[in-house]
Parts: C-alpha cells; sequence; structure tokens
C-alpha cells in the first residue's frame, strides 16, 4: 500500500494513511495476540519501535535547532564536497543526524537550480551509505553492535565498498550535476563575501551526548540496570536520557535556527504512523524466514551471495534494521549459535564456526546499509528528506518512479559491482 498508494489512489492515500497504518498494525496484533497467543512478540516489537522513534526524535529535534547559511558560488565540485562530506560525518551523528543538518543548506545552495536529482543523491549517499562504517551511522549496524559485533569490525571490513560505492556514485552525480550548471550562472551580489554561518551551533553538543547515551545498555556495561523480560534485556536509562534531552532542546531550542529551518514536526507524523506498521507487519515474514533457517533446503542454498541479496531487497523494501537482526538470527542459528548470546556473536565475527563467517557477516551488513536507499522506505531519514524537499517546492517522484528512474540506473550498477567484487568473486 505504501508502494501503490502514492501512485493509485494518490488522494484517498494521503487522507488516510494514518488510518490505514493503525488498521493494519492493530489487526496483526489481534491475531498474535488471540490466535497465536504471543503477546510477548507484540511487546517486545513496540519496545523497539519505540526506541526507534525515540532515536529519531531527539535527532531530529537537535539537528532542526541548526542552521547552516552559506554564501557561495555553487558548483558542481561544492555540491558533491557537501554530499561526500555529509558521507562521513554520517558516522559520527547517524544518518538522520547528517540528513537533517545539511539537507536544508544543500536544498537553499542550489535554490536556483535545485532538481529532483539533487535530492535523490543525497539520499543515496548521506541519508544510507555514509552510515555504512560506524555502529553509529545505522541502526541495523546498532543493533549489530548491540548484540556482539565488536564497534570497528564495521569499519574494517565495510570501508572498501564504502570508498567504491560512494566514488562510483559520486562520479554519476558530478556528471549529470555538470551538465545541469552548463549555461547557468549563479552569482553572489557584489557587496557580499561569501561566508558561512551556523545558529544554534551548540546542539553539536547535545549530538555528541546523544551519541554517548546510545552506549547506556546493560549488555556493553553491565552495572547499567535494565528490565528483564523473557531472557530479554530491556533498557530504559537510555531512553529516559533521551527523552529529558527531547524536552529540554525542544524548549530551549534556537529560534532563529527553528525558523529559518521551517521547523514542525509534519515530516515524523508520516514515519511514526508508517513505520509503526512496517515493524508490526514485518514480523510474520522474518518468522518465515527464521522458519526456513530450520530446514534442510535453507541451508542448502544459504551463503554470503543470497545472503546480500535476500538482505538487501528486504531491506530495500520492508526495513532495513529488523531484516539485519533476523537474517543474522536465520545464518547464525545453520550453526547452532545464538543472537541473543553475546559470546557466540563474538565468535561469528572472528569467523570461529566457519571461514565464511566474516562474509555472511559483511554481506548483510553491507546489504542492510546500501539497500536502504533503494527505495524511500528502506530508512527512516529517506522519508525525513524527502518531506522537507517537497515543503521547499521540490516535486519528488513517486515511490515507483524513484526505483525506476534512479534506483535501477544509478544505484543497482553499483549494488552489483560491489556484489561481484566483494562476494561472487570469493
Amino acid at each position: 500500500m505504501i508502494a501503490t498508494g502514492p501512485i493509485f489512489y494518490q488522494n484517498f492515500w494521503h487522507k488516510n494513511y494514518i488510518k490505514i497504518s493503525i488498521l493494519i498494525s492493530i489487526s496483526i496484533c489481534i491475531y498474535y495476540i488471540i490466535y497465536l497467543n504471543s503477546l510477548f512478540k507484540i511487546l517486545i516489537t513496540l519496545i523497539e519501535y519505540i526506541q526507534f522513534i525515540l532515536l529519531i526524535l531527539v535527532l531530529y529535534i537537535s539537528s532542526g535547532g541548526i542552521f547552516i547559511e552559506i554564501n557561495k558560488k555553487i558548483n558542481s565540485k561544492i555540491n558533491l564536497l557537501i554530499l561526500f562530506f555529509g558521507s562521513c560525518i554520517s558516522n559520527l551523528i547517524g544518518t538522520t543526524g547528517a540528513s537533517i543538518i545539511l539537507i536544508r543548506p544543500y536544498i537553499k545552495i542550489n535554490k536556483k537550480n535545485i532538481k529532483p536529482y539533487h535530492i535523490i543523491f543525497f539520499i543515496f549517499i548521506i541519508s544510507n551509505i555514509g552510515g555504512g562504517l560506524t555502529p553509529i551511522g545505522d541502526p541495523p549496524l546498532f543493533l549489530g553492535f548491540l548484540k556482539g559485533v565488536p564497534f570497528f569490525w564495521t569499519l574494517k571490513n565495510n570501508f572498501l565498498p564504502w570508498v567504491f560505492s560512494l566514488t562510483i556514485l559520486g562520479l554519476f552525480f558530478y556528471i549529470i550535476d555538470f551538465k545541469n550548471h552548463v549555461n547557468i550562472k549563479n552569482k553572489i551580489k557584489k557587496d557580499k563575501k561569501p561566508y558561512i554561518l551556523i545558529y544554534g551551533g551548540r546542539n553539536f553538543f547535545w549530538l555528541i551526548i546523544i551519541t554517548i547515551s546510545i552506549f547506556l545498555e546493560n549488555k556493553i556495561f553491565h552495572f547499567i540496570p535494565d528490565i528483564k523480560y523473557n531472557s530479554h534485556s530491556i533498557s530504559f536509562i537510555r531512553e529516559i536520557i533521551i527523552i529529558l534531552i527531547i524536552l529540554f532542546l525542544y524548549k530551549n531550542a534556537n529560534k532563529y535556527a527553528f525558523k529559518k529551518n521551517k521547523f514542525n514536526f509534519k515530516p515524523l507524523e508520516e514515519i511514526c504512523f508508517v513505520f509503526i506498521a512496517i515493524f508490526i507487519s514485518i514480523l510474520p515474514i522474518l518468522e518465515i524466514i527464521n522458519n526456513l533457517a530450520q530446514s534442510n533446503k535453507f541451508i542448502n542454498i544459504i551463503n554470503y551471495n543470497t545472503l546480500y541479496w535476500s538482505t538487501g531487497l528486504l531491506s530495500g523494501f520492508l526495513d532495513n534494521a529488523p531484516t539485519y537482526l533476523n537474517l543474522l538470527n536465520a545464518i547464525m542459528s545453520t550453526y547452532d549459535a545464538n543472537i541473543h548470546n553475546v559470546e557466540n556473536v563474538k565468535l561469528y565475527t572472528k569467523g570461529i564456526y566457519s571461514i565464511n563467517n566474516i562474509l555472511e557477516l559483511k554481506a548483510i551488513s553491507i546489504a542492510s546499509v546500501f539497500f536502504g536507499a533503494l527505495t524511500y522506505i528502506g530508512n527512516g531519514p529517506n522519508f525525513i528528506v524527502k518531506s522537507i524537499a517537497e515543503k521547499y517546492g521540490i516535486k519528488m517522484p513517486s515511490f515507483f518512479e524513484y526505483i525506476i528512474y534512479f534506483s535501477i540506473p544509478f544505484l543497482m550498477p553499483v549494488l552489483i559491482v560491489i556484489w561481484l567484487l566483494f562476494f561472487y568473486i570469493n
């Protein structure tokens, strides 16, 4: 419905997507609770959803309170520099934080010549692939870190594919943008020198605090209290801190930055309601995958090649965070290893169970992050960037137009070459 609604029944979808999302979520919850007697699965899913939304919300408010004003003659090199800079800081403040901080100045600096491809490549590079080096960068990698994957494992194993993909996508962007700037004059007023001004810069400090708070997890620091529920460890200290930061930042925000950013919660509305439906409706799909993991047929076909494509496609069309966890759980179960056991995960990352373990985890890690750019629903920041761009009057492509005109011709060739170079030839 997310894919077809904006195309085939646009007015109905935009007016009723909140009701539809709630109806679908409630229906599946009732089925799980009453028919399957699986209240536990629903509760854990809702807790994960709340944790996800709180992180998105605090990054959205803190980043929205920062306004960067740039007065500089724009060209393709400057645009490319912004994209590469954003891809680097995505690993420090997350793809959501980097996207929110940079999307508005990026749009404004290109305001005389802004095109949909500017936003799409922003989503490709900053909102997704850029965050592929650290657990802070993208939610699936963070979930893997909480399960026991060493912090620097992704940096070591994802670095070459990360550099390769950004280089090729950057080249694609530069060629398109260079042609677009031909015969277009973008001049600064003669009485003004080029400058860069930052309002609400203190929020960078709070972004650091938010990043640190992410690590306040009992599985990382055992002295931090948590709630034990059916062998699950549920954090609450981190969430309390994030809620307090949200209240403080919103009350004490730089008013000028909020005003210039046209800050409001409308972009988050769609994320909140659409993603609750995604988190709930993905449950039966992922259970099918887990059941397959126990069958001989699954064991015979599963390897780092099939993991790359299955993780990628599910991440692009569903959600990359739960996809990462469930496929990691599926492949680990074939070695009788438990994803909920930190020591099992650490042994898996070292290739103790099989020489293919590192390639398997590498395939899941790269695919879950990189394929998140395949559609608008692959990763949370995609929706935010799209909504902000539309508020500036940029006509963004529909769900299928995004795939047909951008993902297939530009992103998919990169993903195929990454598979050939880093997995298939092994």
